[in-house]
């Protein structure tokens, strides 16, 4: 084995190490918030000293969920294809992956208020991708609100209130036969009440992808 290879086996091994670390930590934490680094470590299957070696404090764990989130809010975004795809389609498709996203990693939201820094509102990447797909919805007369910064705050004020609605809220059931905490029953109601209002036609119930 070459040197280079040795190398490029020690990142891999690194970044699986990250990984399940990671994964470790947003269940442990999700059902206690104070949890340990060593419950963290043992839910991983790793020793603490491999988790102090990545991580030097619990500060920095906190650190590492929060971007491995965001960075999977933009993967997400890119997913949706926004600037290629008919735009009602991908606001569907992109509200569908932010709440399945806030709905797995529960604990992980908590540690940033929407819209401050560390946030995935305050991504530059995503901000301006999400005023792209506004100019396009208007563009394409799905909404007559012009300016896309507006519509923008308006989009993620209401996403942070669906997803705080209890699982049998009313407004969670009309208007489908999906059970109520179903996420395809948030993104309608999401869709419905951000396009009435910011100046659109009634929303379709079934989705944008049909």
């Amino acid at each position: 084995m070459t040197e280079d290879t040795r190398t490029r086996q020690v990142r891999a091994d690194a970044r699986q190490s990250i990984t399940r670390i990671l994964d470790a930590a947003n269940r442990v934490l999700a059902q206690d918030p104070q949890a340990s680094l060593e419950q963290v470590a043992e839910a991983a299957g790793v020793s603490r000293a491999t988790v102090h070696r990545h991580f030097s404090s619990r500060r920095a764990l906190l650190d590492a969920l929060v971007e491995d989130l965001n960075s999977r809010y933009r993967e997400a975004f890119r997913q949706a294809r926004v600037e290629s795809v008919p735009p009602m389609v991908a606001l569907y498709r992109l509200t569908e992956g932010a709440f399945e996203l806030k709905t797995a990693h529960p604990f992980v939201i908590g540690l940033t208020p929407a819209g401050g820094p560390g946030s995935a509102e305050s991504d530059p990447v995503l901000r301006e991708g999400l005023e792209r797909l506004f100019a396009r919805l208007c563009a394409d007369g799905e909404i007559t609100a012009r300016d896309p910064s507006w519509c923008r705050r308006v989009y993620l004020a209401l996403l942070h209130e669906v997803y705080e609605l209890d699982a049998g809220s009313p407004a969670l059931a009309a208007g489908g036969s999906a059970p109520a905490d179903d996420v395809g029953a948030r993104v309608r109601l999401l869709v419905s009440t951000l396009v009435g209002a910011l100046g659109g036609p009634p929303a379709a119930a079934g989705g944008g992808d049909g």
